[in-house]
């Protein structure tokens, strides 16, 4: 009999140990290791394993012909411009943040636009039953019939479905459901994750399938699974917020085809996502009128100038160490400026507390 090798991976950064570790040597993180079985896996071919999915000698970079493909238009302006113009064909998209902000809404709204325009478009959901896609789909106003929806978890039938199919665009919710039956580990695994997702991309890019991947998000805030699945995509998009208020900002934090400075607000409404068109209005919307301590300042984000209040207060302080407070403002700007106040222009803020907030949780 074949003799079954285990090792022990982090799920944090996916660092390898042949035995158990408390604490991880390479991210630090305590009780993150985990029981994985390695399975003996036949040798790839080399169509396996190519990006362009044929075999091709190293060729001169100027003998490489191009050629301008367009962009996908979702018609959800706010996420094209996020996306750099619209959705690149080919491209892999890694779309992170916290459970219930609202990712799968934005990812069927965007789907159902297409479809709309004849686009055949797949959404795969390892969460939710057909059933409760319907739901949501029945509650948000999409019903297009060029939207196709996949209940799975297995990654060797989402290939074979995507493949006969044939789509132009696929969402995949979420890759830590998915898991190949060629690994003996868990589904949300370090390797599972990364051997899925280098699957879907190597699938993507031989076949011109534009991919969004949904990721989880740990406590700390970063998505979930090794830092290698930040690598091999194209394009890292956060989608923030506070439940609890109905806004969200869609950004990127890493993006081939496109700027990262660029940022999307949408609403949460019961009809799904809107779009914020303005974001200065809703930044301003409470500001008083003619009172001291509040004034408006002009932020540049990507393309878009954004109005935002910045207020500020001082106090005498009533303790021995006065206090500096800034929220949505960089602390040490905060103190550089007290400096050049005191020293340039002469204020006596030694024994003042300074409170500085950016308003409309702009930060």
């Amino acid at each position: 009999m074949t003799k079954i090798k285990t090792n022990f991976g982090c799920q944090n950064c996916g660092y390898q140990a042949p035995k158990w570790l408390g604490k991880c040597p390479d991210c630090g993180s305590w009780n993150s290791f985990v029981e994985e079985q390695l399975s003996a896996l036949p040798e790839r071919s080399a169509q396996a394993i190519s990006i362009s999915g044929q075999a091709f000698p190293p060729q001169s970079i100027t003998v490489i012909e191009t050629c301008e493909e367009g962009r996908l238009k979702t018609d959800v302006s706010e996420f094209d411009r996020v996306l750099g113009g619209g959705l690149v064909i080919g491209s892999v998209v890694l779309i992170g943040g916290d459970p219930g902000i609202g990712k799968s809404t934005l990812l069927l709204q965007a789907l159902d636009k297409l479809a709309g325009k004849g686009v055949s478009v797949l959404y795969v959901s390892g969460e939710e039953s057909l059933r409760q896609t319907k739901i949501r789909a029945d509650r948000i106003g999409v019903s297009s019939p060029n939207l196709y929806v996949l209940a799975e978890n297995s990654l060797e039938k989402i290939i074979e479905d995507l493949k006969k199919l044939k789509p132009k665009v696929a969402v995949i919710d979420s890759i830590q459901t998915v898991f190949t039956a060629q690994l003996q580990s868990a589904p949300g695994s370090i390797s599972q994750v990364r051997e899925s997702a280098g699957k879907l991309m190597l699938l993507s890019k031989s076949t011109n399938l534009s991919t969004f991947l949904i990721g989880h998000v740990t406590k700390e805030g970063a998505i979930a699974g090794p830092r290698v699945l930040e690598h091999i995509v194209d394009t890292v998009l956060y989608f923030e917020g506070d439940r609890g208020h109905p806004y969200r900002i869609l950004r990127a934090v890493k993006n081939r085809f496109g700027s990262t400075n660029e940022i999307g607000v949408f609403e949460m409404k019961d009809g799904g996502l809107e779009e914020v068109a303005n974001p200065s209005e809703l930044f301003l919307a409470e500001r008083p009128i003619d009172v001291p301590g509040s004034v408006v300042i002009s932020s540049l984000e990507g393309s878009r100038p954004i109005l935002v209040e910045l207020q500020a207060l001082v106090s005498p302080t009533s303790y021995g160490m006065p206090r500096r407070t800034a929220i949505g403002v960089d602390p040490n700007r905060v103190s550089l400026l007290v400096a050049v106040l005191e020293e340039k222009v002469g204020m006596n803020l030694a024994q003042q507390d300074i409170f500085v907030n950016v308003a409309g949780g702009f930060a």
